[in-house]
């Protein structure tokens, strides 16, 4: 059948919207490396003032900004504690490590997402010259899909900043924990010195991520953002997307939500599919090893681009419709039930 391409492998596929593509064709743009194009300018204000901070930073990618906020908290032969499943530690190519001289004392993740506060304590290092420093506690909301609850946040941060460190957010999905929990955008990142937002995921622009933190930590920030190749010049064409992003696409990705919750609901009901019921717009399902390539096949020839594996994540955002929802469900039960 012919069927207009359903891409369930991540929401960074998203493609910007017709009102988005026309922010940004009208954009006013400047030289952003001296600081005076409006749109970017804009866009860091806006994102300062929604979260909480004083100051925000724009860059090319999540994995930058977060980058950034490491070199920024920390020195050569200081540590940062993170989650052995966090994007800092394991998908962000070592960057702190490499880049920084950072160490990172990775930790187990409780079955929430979160990191035990037990375990964060005994991981803080004594002042004694045998040890990295421990300078900076990392956490990320949402982790696999999962919400972390905002006493547990409180929580985890009063300890880190009770013991001298510094606590930064990866919160590439912050704004669907805020919007799964009902809570403000403000309230989901209260308790952390710096965060990282991704405008380029459920948001819907087609690139770029903020940095937001304390005036000085920006103003330290944008020098390793020079360093590490992030300065752009007439960015306000891509700022502009990021300013739709965060104006009209945060609270409409509840229907992402509903849309994988459907999509989880109809895959349950499919003898032989093991499924997690998502938190927020991702879905993990467990299919039979010996299914995969019959699998890949039936949902490459339905239009439905996905990556198919044993434990394989599904995730919904703005371009995948209910509709389209009801179609991958049907192609699953085609092929699992004909199996």
């Amino acid at each position: 059948m012919t069927h207009t391409a359903i891409d369930l492998r991540s929401d960074t596929v998203t493609q910007p919207c017709t009102a988005m593509r026309a922010a940004m064709a009208q954009a006013p743009v400047g030289d952003d490396v001296y600081g005076d194009d409006p749109g970017v300018n804009r866009l860091q204000e806006l994102a300062a003032e929604l979260f909480g901070f004083e100051a925000a930073l724009f860059a090319p990618s999540g994995t930058q900004t977060n980058l950034i906020a490491l070199l920024t908290h920390c020195g050569r032969g200081d540590e940062y504690i993170v989650g052995q499943q966090a994007h800092t530690y394991k998908y962000e190519g070592g960057g702190a490590a490499v880049l920084g001289s950072i160490q990172p004392q990775p930790l187990a993740h409780q079955a929430d997402g979160s990191l035990a506060l037990e375990d964060i304590t005994a991981a803080i290092k004594p002042d004694d010259f045998h040890f990295a420093r421990s300078r900076l506690l990392a956490l990320e909301n949402t982790i696999g899909g999962r919400v972390l609850s905002p006493d547990y946040l409180r929580a985890a941060t009063d300890l880190a900043h009770s013991r001298g460190l510094a606590t930064h957010l990866d919160g590439a999905r912050i704004c669907n924990a805020a919007v799964q929990q009902g809570i403000s955008l403000r309230d989901a990142v209260r308790g952390f010195d710096s965060i990282s937002v991704c405008l380029s995921k459920g948001l819907g622009a087609p690139v770029g991520s903020v940095l937001c933190g304390s005036r000085s930590f920006i103003g330290q920030a944008l020098r390793w953002r020079k360093m590490l190749g992030g300065g752009m010049r007439q960015a306000g064409i891509l700022a502009a997307a990021g300013i739709y992003a965060l104006e009209h696409n945060v609270q409409r990705l509840a229907e992402d939500h509903a849309n994988a919750l459907h999509l989880a609901q109809g895959l349950a009901g499919i003898p032989g599919l093991a499924v997690q019921m998502p938190q927020t717009n991702i879905v993990y399902v467990d299919l039979p090893q010996q299914r995969c390539t019959a699998v890949a096949v039936a949902l490459h020839e339905s239009g439905i681009i996905a990556s198919v594996s044993a434990h394989m994540r599904l995730v919904t955002h703005k371009d995948v419709s209910r509709q389209d929802i009801a179609h991958v469900i049907e192609v699953f039960a085609g092929c699992i039930g004909n199996g």
